[in-house]
């Protein structure tokens, strides 16, 4: 054991004292108790019990969703028994919601009724939450997540979820491009939902107006090339997505009277070639999906598609991303795996894998909402 403790350097000697320290119920109990320590402790304390607490604060989360809270909210303020008789609860379940909501800063109290009911608003939170189409499909969908992670450790050991692997049946289908509509049909839903979001990020961003045409590569239903064309009257863009998806975005373009300038067309990236023709390709929440083999296979094909000085966009939340972390490493980090494939990337990773793909010039540009969606913009060598 001395010989051991002698092969450490003197900064993984004084961490391992400051452990025995910090982990000595009597110091911890000192410096619960001390008035210099006593902040650091209580804010460790509520830390450490948010991250216990986590998934209670969102079941109060799709409660409220589930309820159309929000929404009902952002008309008039409402008292308990309000909403007890709207919602048909107990008036102790309801004033139990209202009360966990105001502690979550989605609701917040605002006055009193004659009588002295007090009534409730938006909170800073449940603002954001009004018309919040992505963010609300993202809660209910969890519900299929969490009975993924009912067992984490046999999640960890096996290295693959149940019913999220399911419900992404790309990922563990071995011939996506026969996949129906009634399978491609939920997901394709809820990227539609979320996808607004991030298309505005990207496109804030990069001046698509630069270019002619675009092709979307896994641009499912046609909501980012839209957003596109609707930026740029001079663009052109064709989607390239699994045939079912594919049909579902032709749909979406002839509603929007946009079948002049946008095209759809169904495949298979990692087993066809990508349409030539474009002089910019995006992948928006796509490589993230996928593990480095077929990550570096899309790259390349994109890069195919290309011509020299082509452009690609990569836009997807990021590890490391600051003020983000814990989206990339925990959030991203078992959601992916529960799904079976893909993994969250730093900024730097995703570059080494575009150079090896054959493209040169990876610049990160800067997004509003880094926590969404960050992006590289690569140029083809």
């Amino acid at each position: 054991m001395a010989s051991s403790v002698a092969t450490l350097g003197w900064r993984e000697r004084w961490l391992a004292q400051l452990d025995r320290w910090l982990t000595n119920p009597s110091w911890r109990d000192a410096a619960s108790r001390f008035v210099g320590t006593r902040p650091i402790a209580r804010q460790r304390a509520r830390e450490l019990f948010d991250i216990v607490a986590g998934f209670v604060y969102s079941q109060w989360l799709l409660a409220c969703v589930e309820l159309g809270l929000f929404d009902r909210l952002a008309r008039s303020a409402l008292t308990a028994a309000e909403l007890a008789s709207e919602a048909r609860l107990p008036l102790d379940s309801a004033q139990r919601l209202l009360d966990a909501a105001v502690s979550l800063r989605l609701v917040e109290t605002r006055g009193e009724r004659p009588g002295g009911a007090p009534t409730y608003g938006l909170g800073p939170l449940g603002v954001a939450m009004v018309g919040n189409e992505a963010v609300v499909a993202l809660v209910r969908h969890h519900g299929t997540l969490y009975r993924d992670l009912a067992d984490p450790l046999a999640l960890l050991r096996s290295g693959r979820g149940g019913e999220l692997a399911r419900y992404w049946a790309y990922a563990e289908d071995g011939t996506p491009g026969a996949l129906d509509s009634g399978r491609t049909a939920p997901y394709s839903a809820l990227m539609t939902a979320s996808q607004p979001l991030v298309a505005g990020q990207v496109l804030d961003a990069y001046p698509i107006h630069r270019h002619r045409r675009l092709l979307d590569v896994g641009g499912g239903e046609g909501v980012f090339l839209s957003e596109a064309l609707a930026r740029a009257p001079g663009l052109t863009g064709l989607v390239f997505d699994l045939p079912a998806v594919a049909e579902a975005a032709r749909a979406r373009f002839a509603r929007l009277g946009l079948s002049g300038r946008a095209e759809a067309r169904g495949g298979d990236f990692h087993r066809d070639e990508l349409p030539p023709g474009a002089d910019v390709v995006s992948l928006v929440r796509v490589i993230y999906d996928h593990d480095d083999g077929p990550a570096l296979g899309i790259l390349r094909a994109a890069r195919r598609a290309l011509p020299a000085g082509g452009v690609l966009l990569l836009a997807e939340p990021m590890a490391g991303t600051g003020g983000a972390e814990r989206m990339g490493a925990a959030y991203f980090g078992l959601y992916l795996l529960a799904m079976g494939s893909g993994r969250s990337r730093t900024a730097a990773e995703l570059t080494r894998l575009l150079h090896e793909a054959g493209f040169d010039e990876v610049r990160p540009y800067r997004t509003a909402l880094p926590l969404q969606a960050g992006l590289l913009v690569a140029r083809a060598a």
